[in-house]
């Protein structure tokens, strides 16, 4: 620490006072705990690990457009490597897409990154 400053990191440590706690009521741990399934993705068979919360959002979606999971993920699959050249991590552009889903189910608005910076 640089003497005469006041270090931002020293405040991170310490416990602060907040008044929306992040853990609602009823907070099921389970919905944390990470799932391996076996799904097919545009015809080849692969293991994809989520939380259980995730699997739960992607049943959702999948019964909104009447189709199966492995039929979505195949889907998004299909959508990310004609768009954009693909993904290195899948399982986090998974997680992305049904925060956003969820987002969007609640009216709540979607920020774009900004590209300046």
């Amino acid at each position: 620490m640089i003497q005469g400053k006041e270090s931002r990191e020293g405040a991170l440590g310490r416990c602060q006072p907040i008044s929306i706690d992040p853990f609602v009521s009823g907070f099921d741990m389970q919905l944390a705990r990470p799932l391996a399934r076996s799904i097919r993705l545009n015809g080849f068979a692969t293991c994809l690990r989520l939380e259980q919360v995730y699997w739960d959002i992607l049943g959702a979606m999948a019964r909104l457009n009447s189709c199966s999971v492995s039929t979505l993920l195949s889907h998004v699959d299909r959508e990310v490597h004609l768009r954009h050249g693909g993904v290195r991590n899948f399982s986090g552009l998974v997680r992305v897409v049904c925060v956003v889903h969820s987002l969007k189910e609640t009216g709540m608005a979607v920020v774009e990154p900004s590209l300046a910076g």
